[in-house]
C-alpha cells in the first residue's frame, strides 16, 4: 500500500491488466457470504494492532476466507457499501496471507514483491496488493478514509483491527479509524507553537485523496482532529507540513519460516 521509489519500479514493469468483471468457479452468491471467517481470525490473533501471525498461521479460517473470495463476483454485490467493505475486507486478509508467506515489506526489493511480485485470486481474477488499492479502492471509490483501513502489516500503516468492515456499519467504522489513526501521536504530531504539523507520509503518497476531499491536507486532517482549536487552527494559514519516516517493520510477531513459500 505504502510506496518509496514504487513508481520508478512500476515504470520499469509491464502493465497490469486489472479485472473489470469477474467469473469465479464454483460461484457462492452473494446472500450467502459473509466476513465471518476472516472477523473470527481478527478477534483471535489481533490485539490492540498487534498480529499474532504464528497464530494465524494455524488458523485455517483465514484460508476458508481466501477461499469464499475466490468464489464471489465482487460487482454482484448489491451496494456500494457491501463492495467498498469486501474490498478492504479483501485487502487485509490478501496482506496478512503475504506475510505468512513470508514476503515482507521491508526492503525496496520487498516491497516491490509483497505489493506487486504477489497475486491472489478474488472472484476468479489474479489481483496483486497495488492493484487492489490503486485501481480497486483508489479508482472506483475515491474514499481517502480507506486508508486508513486497508493494513500493509508494516508499524507506520493504521493498526489492523480485531473485526471486520460491514456494510451495515461502514460509516461509523470509517470515521472510527481515521479518527484514530490522525489522533494517534505515533504515526501525526502537531506543535503547535513552531506551527508545524508533522504528518504520516500516508498523507504525501496520497495527496491528491485528500485534497480532492477536503480542499488540502490539513483541512483534511482537520475534520478529524480531536481538539477543535487545533482543528480551527490547521486551517489557517502559517501550518508548515513535515512528514515522518515511515516505519516498515513488521506490525506484529512473526510467522514461523515454511521452507517453502505459499502460493495459494
Amino acid at each position: 500500500m505504502r510506496w518509496i521509489l514504487i513508481g520508478l519500479v512500476m515504470t520499469l514493469t509491464a502493465c497490469s491488466s486489472v479485472p473489470t468483471s469477474f467469473t469465479p468457479v464454483n460461484p457462492l452468491s452473494a446472500g450467502d457470504f459473509a466476513h465471518g471467517l476472516l472477523g473470527q481470525v481478527l478477534a483471535t490473533h489481533v490485539k490492540d494492532g498487534v498480529v499474532d501471525y504464528p497464530g494465524i498461521q494455524e488458523d485455517d479460517r483465514l484460508a476458508a476466507y481466501l477461499a469464499q473470495l475466490d468464489r464471489v463476483d465482487p460487482n454482484a454485490l448489491p451496494t456500494r457499501q457491501d463492495r467498498l467493505a469486501f474490498w478492504v475486507n479483501a485487502y487485509n486478509a490478501c496482506a496478512i496471507k503475504g506475510i505468512l508467506d513470508q514476503y515482507s515489506p521491508r526492503s525496496y526489493v520487498g516491497r516491490y514483491r509483497y505489493f506487486i511480485g504477489r497475486d491472489y485470486r478474488i472472484g476468479g481474477a489474479l489481483l496483486n496488493l497495488y492493484d487492489l488499492e490503486r485501481h480497486v479502492l483508489i479508482k472506483q471509490f475515491q474514499e481517502p478514509r480507506i486508508h486508513f483501513a486497508i493494513v500493509c502489516a508494516s508499524a507506520s500503516c493504521p493498526k489492523l483491527q480485531s473485526w471486520v468492515y460491514e456494510p451495515g456499519r461502514l460509516e461509523d467504522q470509517l470515521d472510527r479509524v481515521a479518527t484514530a489513526f490522525i489522533n494517534d501521536p505515533m504515526k501525526n504530531r502537531f506543535d503547535r507553537r513552531g506551527k508545524i504539523a508533522s504528518l504520516s507520509m500516508i498523507f504525501k503518497w496520497f495527496e491528491k485523496d485528500f485534497s480532492m476531499s477536503a480542499g488540502s491536507v490539513l483541512a483534511y486532517v482537520a475534520r478529524y482532529i480531536d481538539d477543535p482549536d487545533l482543528a480551527q487552527e490547521l486551517v489557517q494559514p502559517g501550518y508548515r507540513i513535515e512528514f515522518l519516516e515511515y516505519d516498515w517493520s513488521l506490525n506484529g510477531t512473526p510467522p514461523k519460516e515454511r521452507d517453502h513459500a505459499g502460493t495459494s
